[in-house]
C-alpha cells in the first residue's frame, strides 16, 4: 500500500498540469460546499445569538391567551383566579433544575403618560421590577444606584432608565436627581441601567429588527414593583423571568416555572402561563430558510460528479499511456489485485489532493465572504470531514473501472501494445 501511495504521488507529480485540471472539478465543488455550509452555519449561529443573546440565558414567562401575550390595560378588568406570586413560589421556582435566578414583574408594553417637564416618553415600556431584575436580565446600572431594599420597605417612588429613555427625556442632560411624571405621579430618576456588554444583535432588515429589539427603541422605564400601584394597579397579576444555567436548558427551565405558576391559575378563561421558546422560533428561522441552503449544497455537488468524470478520463488515458508497463508487471507474476490497488490507489490520492485543496479553499471563500457581505461564518469541522471522505470515495467509485480495465489486460497484447 505504501509503495502504491509512493508510486501514485509520483505519477502526479511527474504530470502536474494534468493533474491539477483533473482535481480542479473536485477543489470547486469541495470549496464550494465548504463555503456554503460555512456561511449557513455562521448565519444560525448568528440568529440564534440574536435571539437568545450571549451569556443572558434568560426565559420569559408570560401569562398568555390563547396564543398572545394577555397585556394589561388601565382600563381592563383583572380576571378571578389569576394568582399573586409571592416569594414561596419564587423559591419553588428556584429550586427547578437549570434555573440560576428569577425575577417577578409587572409590566406596560406601550405606556403613555410619562413626562419630564415638557418632554413626553411615548409608547415606552414600563416595568414594575423585583431586586433580583437585572441580575437575571443582564442588565447593569452604570450610572446612580440599583434599588434597594428600603425602596421597597418604604414604597419610594423612584425611577431607573435605560439610555434610550434616558436620552429620549433628557437629551444631553444628567437625569440623576431628576424628577419624571408616570401615570401623573412623580419618580425621581436614580440610575441608568444598560444591557452588559458583550452582545449586541446583528440587524440586517426591518423584519428582523421589529423581531429581535421589539418596542425597545422607545425607552423603558423601571419602578419598584412595591410602587407599582402607585402609578398603575396593585392587584395585576405578575410575570417572570428565569436566568437559566445555559442555552440548552432555557426550554425546559421555562416549560418547568410555567407549570409550577399554572398549578395557582384558578381562572375559567382561557389564561394561563407560558414560557417564550426563542430555541423554538430560532429553529423556526433556520428551517425556513433549510430548503434553499440544501438545493445550494446539492448545485455544489453537481461540481463533484463533474470532477469524478474527469477523475475517470484522466485514469482512462493513464492506463492506455501504460498498457507496456501493466504487460510486464503481469508478465514477471503482478496479480490482477496489485494492478487493481495501484491504479485505484492513483484515483483515490488524486481526489483525495483535491479534496484537501478543495477544503482550503473554501475556508478562504467563506471568509471572503463573510468580509464582504458583513456575515458571520462558523467553520463546520464535520463538512470538512466529510467532504475530503468524500473525495476519497469519488476516487474509488470513478477510478474503479479504469483500474478493473487495467487489471484485465492481457500480458501478451499489453506487451505487443505501442
Amino acid at each position: 500500500m505504501i509503495e502504491n501511495i509512493r508510486l501514485s504521488f509520483q505519477g502526479v507529480w511527474s504530470h502536474k498540469m494534468r493533474s491539477f485540471l483533473t482535481m480542479l472539478g473536485i477543489i470547486i465543488g469541495i470549496a464550494s460546499i465548504i463555503s456554503i455550509v460555512s456561511t449557513i452555519q455562521g448565519t444560525n449561529e448568528q440568529i440564534r445569538e440574536n435571539l437568545i443573546g450571549a451569556g443572558n440565558n434568560a426565559v420569559t414567562v408570560q401569562l398568555s391567551r390563547g396564543d398572545s401575550t394577555y397585556e394589561f390595560y388601565d382600563y381592563d378588568t383583572v380576571p378571578d383566579g389569576l394568582p399573586v406570586i409571592t416569594e414561596e413560589i419564587r423559591q419553588q421556582i428556584l429550586v427547578v433544575d437549570g434555573v440560576e435566578d428569577a425575577s417577578l414583574y409587572n409590566s406596560r408594553s406601550w405606556a403613555d403618560g410619562i413626562y419630564y417637564q415638557n418632554t413626553a416618553l411615548s409608547t415606552a415600556q414600563v416595568y414594575g421590577i423585583d431586586m433580583h431584575y437585572f441580575n437575571t436580565c443582564g442588565y447593569v446600572v452604570r450610572t446612580g444606584r440599583e434599588f434597594i431594599q428600603s425602596d421597597y420597605d418604604e414604597f419610594r417612588k423612584v425611577a431607573i432608565l435605560d439610555q434610550t429613555a434616558a436620552s429620549s427625556l433628557f437629551q444631553e442632560d444628567d437625569p440623576l436627581g431628576k424628577t419624571i411624571e408616570i401615570g401623573q405621579q412623580p419618580y425621581v430618576v436614580v440610575g441608568v441601567a444598560q444591557k452588559r456588554a458583550g452582545f449586541e444583535p446583528v440587524i440586517n432588515s426591518e423584519e428582523e429588527y421589529d423581531l429581535y429589539m421589539g418596542n425597545e427603541d422607545s425607552g423603558v422605564v423601571y419602578i419598584p414593583s412595591a410602587a407599582w400601584g402607585i402609578a398603575y394597579r396593585y392587584d395585576e397579576p405578575q410575570n417572570l423571568v428565569v436566568k437559566a444555567a445555559s442555552i440548552d436548558d432555557m426550554t425546559s427551565a421555562g416549560k418547568k416555572c410555567a407549570d409550577i405558576l399554572n398549578q395557582y391559575v384558578t381562572t375559567s378563561e382561557d389564561i394561563k402561563y407560558k414560557a417564550a421558546d426563542l430555541l423554538e422560533t430560532a429553529q423556526q428561522i433556520q428551517s425556513s430558510s433549510a430548503a434553499m441552503n440544501n438545493q445550494l449544497i446539492w448545485i455544489a455537488s453537481i461540481s463533484l460528479l463533474v470532477g469524478g468524470i474527469g477523475v475517470m478520463n484522466i485514469m482512462l488515458v493513464s492506463v492506455t499511456e501504460r498498457i507496456s508497463e501493466i504487460g510486464l508487471k503481469k508478465a514477471i507474476g503482478a496479480k490482477k489485485r496489485s494492478i487493481l490497488g495501484q491504479f485505484l490507489t492513483e484515483a483515490v490520492v488524486l481526489t483525495s489532493t483535491g479534496g484537501i485543496i478543495g477544503v482550503f479553499t473554501g475556508i478562504v471563500m467563506a471568509q471572503v465572504i463573510s468580509k464582504m457581505s458583513d456575515t458571520r461564518v462558523g467553520i463546520s469541522v464535520p463538512a470538512i470531514v466529510i467532504s475530503v471522505a468524500f473525495s476519497m470515495l469519488i476516487g474509488i467509485v470513478f477510478g474503479l473501472i479504469p483500474s478493473i480495465k487495467a487489471a484485465n489486460l492481457n500480458p501478451i497484447d499489453a506487451l505487443r501494445h505501442e
